[in-house]
């Protein structure tokens, strides 16, 4: 997410890891901003995930798509069906942040291909410059390694965000792989990165999976935007609701 974005609402994705064209529909029927795509966990591949990008209105500002490492081919494809974001997990380096911006941006900012499978995708003067005015670069910093090189990341010319993985990161630090940390140095760490990416002038986005943690956090500045919830999660907290609600009810007359 670019930092020219910002000015109203922050924006709330949810994270799609399920080949479903209806899931970001109900998504946004809902509320929701947009979605992240996520390429690294669930079964979400590379062929439905560029047909569900086609699937989106052209326009979507939050047509984001997580990819599971930092490989140029399926960025490419993912940006050329109309990704309007590429999340990058566990970078640790600025070596990875500068391929990450390779992959993701036009020349003269990076080295992306131009070869567009969609009319109009970007409009300007310029293909290149609106197309890297389109497309957010946004590394994902989950990891001790990634937080104590975070400076060199966040610097790197042609990133444009940053984005928390809250439970891997706990779990670097030998604390239980969860989220909607209150305190610790997960809590530390959304603190030094609010400095750090405002220094630099690139946002900061988080995963979190309740929407009063997500909201105290917007309250208190912390962060640009979030990713609200998997759909992994969502269902299975449906579910367990759903059977808690009916409770003993079905078994009334299973002994007549």
């Amino acid at each position: 997410m670019k930092a020219s974005a910002l000015g109203g609402p922050r924006p709330v994705l949810f994270h799609q890891a399920l080949p479903s064209f209806s899931e970001s529909e109900w998504a946004a029927a809902a509320g929701y901003d947009g979605v992240i795509l996520d390429l690294q966990h669930g079964e979400l591949g590379l062929e439905t995930a560029c047909m569900i990008l086609r699937s989106l209105p052209r326009a979507g500002a939050y047509s984001y798509a997580r990819v599971g490492s930092i490989d140029a081919g399926p960025i490419l494809r993912l940006l050329d069906s109309g990704a309007r974001g590429i999340i990058a997990p566990t970078v640790e380096s600025r070596e990875q942040t500068e391929a990450l911006v390779a992959a993701t941006k036009y020349l003269p900012v990076g080295n992306r291909s131009i070869g567009p499978s969609r009319p109009g995708l970007y409009i300007g003067d310029s293909y290149p410059d609106a197309g890297n005015l389109a497309v957010s670069t946004i590394a994902q910093i989950e990891t001790r390694i990634g937080l104590e090189r975070a400076e060199e990341i966040v610097s790197t010319p042609g990133l444009d965000s940053i984005y928390i993985g809250p439970a891997d990161l706990a779990a670097s630090y030998g604390l239980p792989a969860w989220g909607d940390w209150e305190d610790g140095p997960v809590r530390d760490a959304i603190v030094h990165l609010r400095e750090l990416t405002t220094a630099h002038g690139v946002t900061l986005g988080i995963y979190s999976g309740q929407p009063a943690y997500t909201a105290a956090l917007f309250a208190d500045g912390l962060v640009d935007y979030a990713g609200l919830g998997i759909d992994l999660v969502l269902l299975n907290r449906s579910f367990q609701d759903t059977i808690s609600a009916l409770g003993s009810a079905r078994s009334i007359g299973s002994d007549s």
